[in-house]
């Protein structure tokens, strides 16, 4: 994973994954999540906007790499992730005072 990403990321862990939080990670992902799925809805009815699509693509590379230091540490997200084992069993369930 490459760490040229301009986003402005919002836990210092950069240098060091292990400095960052769950919810500090978890943050991150909603954060881009949230600002791509914007920028997509801005998109629709601005499709030549270059400053739009510039910060799509690097917000998204921003969110795909916020995602991997999530799974990295925590486990998978979504089905999608490769994994041995199903991790998010392990962890309480909502209704178990889960937070995720």
């Amino acid at each position: 994973m490459e760490d040229n990403c301009r986003c402005n990321c919002t836990c210092n862990c950069r240098e060091n994954d292990n400095n960052c939080t769950r919810e500090e990670l978890m943050n991150d992902v909603r954060k881009y999540n949230f600002a791509i799925t914007e920028l997509a809805l801005y998109l629709n009815t601005h499709p030549c906007d270059e400053n739009a699509l510039a910060l799509h693509r690097e917000y998204a590379k921003c969110y795909r790499d916020a995602v991997e230091k999530y799974q990295k540490k925590y486990g998978p997200l979504t089905i999608f992730y490769p994994c041995n084992k199903w991790r998010w069993l392990e962890q309480p369930w909502p209704w178990e005072g889960g937070n995720y």
